[in-house]
């Protein structure tokens, strides 16, 4: 074992990337998924044991004997740890999720659809544990055109005008963040992220220097959804296969929100975050235009996925007001409510492939009567619902109460008061299902039994449901780590 774990860091990125490789020439449908669901598990074994030791030391790992800055690095210290094992942790659970229960995509096409969920694993492990912004670039793309294929996956037509979508906003998002790249290379003469931060320390005020990084800020505010610049997410999260959109949904634009706040605050420094581009007003700004747009246009949704995709817009507004107000609070808040909409939003997607797995539909006025036909499924969506609220004892909960002080502690009251109000807004639209699923209109479709659903889908969802409930009750798991990160980026970073 002490001849492994120094080779964790580049193990939980190419485990899966073989696991793809193998399961492409594997058409048996069991098989390919055994395989894959294994390389995930193995990933995520790699991200846990890197979670744990990476607590007072800074794991560095040189590809091809090549010492950095010249080569290229992986490096795993408190902040990227943390995500690393999101990221593992709901890819091995979407994928077991999948066994024989994809309705969406034809029993011909499911080998693949296990090789492009790993390597848009690989790309977002890739895209988490490098300390090379070019090759950084590389797993974005990885994660990206895997990312194109699922959503086109789906059986509807217009999953691929959403893959087309995706496409379009995806490769300007690359486009951006590469251009930026290019001129903090000319600047500096290194891709080496650490070094980067100590070459930039003395030139951030540069008209190069400043205009890399607002393109770096536009291509990864793309990439992570965040308003305004969200247009691609909607119809990517209702038209991609059920696992496919808990994926997503769960790591993929937290990765980017990752790499920015890397960028933003761990590269380029707190302070720069406050006085340069007038970015703290701007992101409030957005953050709660965010939080407002999502809620509201929730609640006129017609359909679960789509109603859970503006869910997810409001929800990053949080994220971004909770690291806008760049104090240990704020970023603690933000790096909590990162993991906890995670699991929270892979679990509702996971409630919403239940439905339609059984009931054939999930459009929420054919639901009605579905809280009388899948008590544990409905039952685990109003636990995942008590979480997006903010409820104590629920891991949604941590992240607002320490966005909500934050702002307090900037002597900013009316923020932390409009941290709780909109909050309640997520009562609105998800208590318009958890009504339909219980109160139906037409008794008649009540009558007839759902059953359960099979042992994978149950055991995916329970896992989530109850990570939900431990983490909001045995808090010191998540605030701890999500504090050492927070101070980690506050810091001078990387060093």
């Amino acid at each position: 074992m002490a001849l492994i774990t120094p080779h964790f860091p580049l193990l939980c990125v190419v485990i899966p990337l073989f696991g793809a490789l193998v399961c492409a020439v594997i058409r048996n449908n069991r098989t390919a998924w055994l395989l894959a669901v294994c390389s995930a598990l193995c990933s995520f074994l790699c991200a846990v044991f890197l979670f744990i030791h990476t607590k007072d030391y800074v794991a560095s790992y040189a590809i091809g004997g090549w010492q950095p800055p010249l080569g290229i690095e992986y490096r795993i210290d408190n902040f990227n740890a943390y995500i690393l094992v999101l990221i593992s942790g709901v890819g091995s659970l979407s994928l077991l999720y999948t066994h024989d229960t994809i309705i969406e995509v034809s029993l011909h096409n499911r080998p693949w659809f296990f090789v492009m969920v790993l390597l848009c694993l690989t790309g977002l492990m890739g895209m988490t544990a490098t300390g090379d912004a070019f090759n950084l670039f590389v797993f974005m793309e990885i994660a990206s055109l895997s990312s194109y294929v699922l959503i086109a996956s789906g059986k509807k037509r217009e999953a691929l005008v959403a893959a087309y979508q995706y496409l379009i906003a995806g490769t300007i998002g690359a486009t951006f963040y590469i251009i930026g790249i290019g001129f903090l290379y000319i600047s500096t003469g290194t891709l080496n992220i650490a070094d980067l931060t100590s070459r930039l320390a003395s030139i951030k005020t540069t008209a190069p220097v400043l205009t890399g990084v607002g393109f770096l800020i536009v291509g990864l505010s793309i990439k992570a959804a965040i308003f305004p610049l969200h247009a691609w997410l909607p119809n990517a999260y209702r038209f991609a296969p059920v696992p496919a959109s808990a994926f997503f949904s769960g790591t993929a634009t937290k990765v980017a929100l990752y790499i920015l706040l890397r960028f933003i605050f761990g590269v380029l420094g707190v302070q720069f975050f406050l006085g340069a581009f007038g970015l703290y007003e701007v992101t409030i700004t957005l953050s709660l235009g965010a939080i407002l747009f999502g809620s509201i246009i929730a609640l006129f949704q017609k359909n679960l996925r789509r109603m859970l995709a503006y869910s997810s817009i409001a929800q990053m507004g949080y994220i971004t007001l909770g690291a806008a107000l760049a104090n240990e609070n704020g970023l603690t808040g933000a790096l909590i409510h990162i993991i906890g909409h995670g699991l929270t939003k892979a679990g509702l997607f996971f409630v919403a492939g239940n439905l339609l797995a059984r009931l054939g539909s999930d459009n929420i006025t054919d639901l009605a009567g579905a809280g009388r036909r899948m008590p544990w499924t409905v039952g685990s969506f109003i636990i995942f619902s008590f979480s997006m609220l903010g409820l104590p004892g629920t891991v949604g909960f941590l992240g607002k109460w320490y966005i909500a002080l934050a702002a307090i502690e900037r002597g900013s009251l009316w923020l932390a008061i409009i941290v709780i109000l909109t909050s309640l807004m997520t009562l609105l639209y998800m208590g318009r299902f958890i009504e339909t699923a219980y109160f139906p209109s037409n008794d008649e479709k009540t009558k007839s039994l759902a059953g359960s659903a099979p042992w994978n889908m149950g055991l995916s969802l329970a896992v989530l449901t109850g990570l939900c409930l431990w983490l909001g009750i045995d808090t010191a798991i998540l605030t701890d780590k999500a504090r050492a990160a927070a101070l980690f980026l506050l810091g001078t970073s990387l060093q």
